[in-house]
């Protein structure tokens, strides 16, 4: 008997990869070390972090404290662990964690050393005895979503694309995840993306779980901006989903940033829903834009026992990616 828990299931640690000078960021090390430095202590005050990184006396000497923390050199191509990190399941009430394939993005970047990652950090003797299993089926951490009592989120843009496992049918691909994951219920989400984003419409920047029956999502008001038909079309879908006990879900929108762009005028994939929920804290990313505040509100509302913590993540957004994207949680 296998189930994937929610993101606020109990926390052994959470898995984070840093920026070095053979990733995208070294045009600006420096600069695109600090929002990482800044999710890993927020992170590190309740919950241990552990950092992949390619020289851990360099980067642990970035601390003011490294409580709660261990650098750990495995080399790696990007820093996004929520794609490539292990996907932890219970199976007959105990933890196991799944290796599955990451191709990066459909074969979009070169993934190779990430795709190693969960196997060296393994024998490395981090998880102890914590059995893993590698599986040869490409899922990223971000295209799917878990309320923890057997029904995910997820894409049909993403899991049904020919760039993953060649373009399976939703029918085949919940097959496929009843086995690996013990999912029983697929809310499949077939409108919303983001410009500037290479996951092909992840879960993790459009809609989330924040409990068994509420869902967050991003809503666009301006009929001006480019998301607005489809992220419409999304929020109708939404509305239509029920719970296992057909009943509608409770749901919260979360406004659309600002735009935000590059140095080039590309727009930049800029969302709220990328926030990670840890035991104590609930940590989410800023634009240095307007609705920050209004984000903010939100979250204090829907977490109230749970400390609120912004970090700026400008940085992130320009190589892709926001701060869920660059977490994995490990339980």
């Amino acid at each position: 008997m296998r189930y994937l828990p929610a993101e606020w299931y109990k926390q052994r640690a959470i898995l984070m990869a840093f920026p070095h000078e053979n990733t995208d960021w070294a045009d600006d090390l420096t600069a695109s070390l600090t929002p990482f430095i800044r999710i890993a202590q927020a992170i590190a005050y309740a919950t241990p972090v552990y950092v992949l990184c390619d020289n851990k006396d360099k980067i642990s000497s970035m601390f003011c404290s490294t409580r709660n923390m261990s650098f750990i050199e495995i080399p790696t191509n990007d820093t996004w662990t929520r794609d490539y990190g292990y996907i932890s399941i219970i199976e007959d009430g105990k933890v196991k964690l799944l290796d599955f394939k990451f191709n990066g993005w459909g074969e979009k970047f070169e993934a190779s050393l990430d795709n190693s990652v969960n196997r060296i950090l393994h024998k490395k003797g981090y998880l102890g005895t914590t059995p893993i299993e590698s599986i040869d089926f490409v899922l990223e951490g971000g295209s799917i979503d878990s309320n923890g009592e057997g029904t995910i989120l997820t894409t049909t843009k993403c899991l049904c694309n020919s760039n993953r496992n060649g373009g399976l049918t939703k029918d085949e691909v919940e097959k496929r995840l009843n086995k690996y994951l013990g999912v029983e219920r697929i809310l499949w989400l077939d409108y919303g993306y983001l410009a500037g984003d290479d996951t092909d419409s992840h879960i993790d920047t459009l809609a989330r779980f924040v409990s068994k029956d509420t869902i967050v999502y991003i809503q666009c008001l301006d009929k001006d901006d480019e998301h607005y038909i489809e992220l419409k079309k999304m929020e109708a879908q939404i509305k239509t989903f029920r719970t296992s006990e057909n009943k509608p879900y409770n749901v919260v929108p979360l406004p659309m940033p600002t735009a935000k762009f590059d140095k080039d005028g590309n727009r930049l994939p800029a969302t709220y829903i990328n926030f990670l929920i840890t035991d104590k804290a609930l940590i989410y990313p800023t634009y240095s834009v307007k609705e920050d505040k209004i984000a903010h509100n939100i979250f204090n509302t829907i977490f109230s026992k749970k400390e609120i913590i912004p970090v700026e993540s400008s940085r992130l957004i320009i190589q892709g990616g926001s701060l869920h994207c660059s977490t994995m949680q490990i339980i």
